[in-house]
């Protein structure tokens, strides 16, 4: 296993240099020959046995990992969701969907592992690149304390930005159907990927993660779980509420914010960093569904339409609160050579979420602008 650093550090491993010559990729195509290899029966020995059977694929892979993360090539926008795609499609065998025992049958597959692995490297070095690694790693544990309060009280409450005025002012009714069916695929499997990180030893911090979750999880009570409420508001749009029903919809952005979680919770060394996103995640949602909320308000919808946003603005100003006081800062004094991690991790997700939601709302503009088109 790779150090967090060596990952963060070196965008180039696992990329093959591209011939710019090379013929343009066809992503559709690879992908769905990707599909078609995830129910393979005996992948690993298939794929030993006939080299040929990956050989396209993984040629339209290298060069989309070079022309995304390594190049950053204009065109890259295909790139981008075609990689994340593919290890979304990886990641999701670690959820149970209620369907077909044998589309499980490749989960502990070492080829899917190795792509995923190919991927995560690559990309998880051009995500580091966004932001100053090296002064976080500087970070003493008095400044790591310092830097969390100061994030999360400008984080309660920041100005409103052009995407947020655009929801809260413009967004039409196709503009709202499509923000929750692109929000779907994570508020319909909602604290799948915190369950993760809950094994273990039990501590104080181990028992409010566990609040979080069971509140996330209505307590038990399939009516009060918040995926049951978002539920709820699709079904009033006319929305289908089968899970990952708009996969096509969904923008590489925010396909990469559900990756980065899925990778921070997969490996433990990682704990640090995903309890600083988690941070943040419950610290700002609050600012975020109020825009989504006004937006709906609005529009003049039914309450069901937008109770989702209202719980959770509700239930997540106090998860905020324990997130810094009861995890992060606890965190910080148990491991504190590393709680810069914790900094990071809240750094990551502020800037992999703030792009996610960037992309969001351009597909909402887009959906408006068909809508007034049509």
């Amino acid at each position: 296993m790779q150090s967090s650093t060596m990952m963060l550090q070196n965008p180039k491993a696992g990329v093959s240099t591209v011939s710019e010559a090379q013929v343009a990729p066809n992503y559709l195509e690879a992908e769905q020959q990707f599909v078609r290899l995830l129910e393979l029966e005996d992948l690993d020995q298939r794929v030993q046995a006939e080299p040929g059977l990956v050989q396209g694929f993984e040629r339209v892979l290298a060069i989309a990992l070079d022309a995304a993360y390594v190049n950053e090539q204009p065109e890259a926008e295909a790139a981008h969701r075609f990689v994340q795609r593919v290890l979304y499609r990886i990641n999701r065998l670690k959820f149970f969907w209620y369907d077909d025992l044998r589309h499980y049958i490749n989960e502990r597959s070492f080829y899917l592992q190795q792509i995923r692995n190919r991927i995560e490297s690559v990309w998880q070095g051009w995500e580091g690149q966004q932001l100053d690694v090296a002064a976080l790693q500087q970070l003493d544990l008095a400044a790591v304390k310092q830097a969390l309060i100061e994030r999360s009280d400008a984080d309660l409450d920041p100005p409103l930005n052009a995407s947020s005025r655009y929801l809260r002012e413009e967004a039409t009714l196709a503009g709202y159907r499509r923000l929750l069916a692109i929000a779907s695929f994570d508020g319909l499997v909602e604290a799948s990927r915190l369950v993760r990180i809950l094994g273990g030893a039990s501590n104080e911090v181990h028992c409010t993660l566990v609040r979080v979750l069971l509140e996330e999880y209505g307590n038990g009570r399939l009516n009060r779980k918040h995926s049951t409420f978002f539920a709820n508001m699709m079904a009033e749009l006319g929305l289908s509420t089968e899970p990952e029903a708009y996969f096509d919809l969904v923008p590489w952005e925010v396909l990469a914010s559900i990756n980065h979680n899925f990778l921070l919770t997969e490996c433990k060394q990682h704990y640090l960093r995903y309890n600083g996103g988690l941070a943040y995640f419950e610290i700002a949602g609050p600012w975020i569904y109020r825009n989504y909320m006004t937006a709906a308000q609005r529009l003049n919808l039914s309450d069901t339409a937008s109770g989702y946003w209202e719980l959770h603005i509700r239930e997540d100003e106090r998860h905020g609160r324990w997130m810094i006081d009861d995890v992060a800062l606890p965190l910080a004094d148990r491991y504190p050579n590393e709680a810069w991690q914790i900094v990071l991790g809240y750094d990551q997700e502020k800037l992999i979420g703030d792009r996610a939601g960037d992309a969001m709302v351009r597909s909402v503009r887009e959906a408006d602008t068909a809508a007034t088109l049509d």
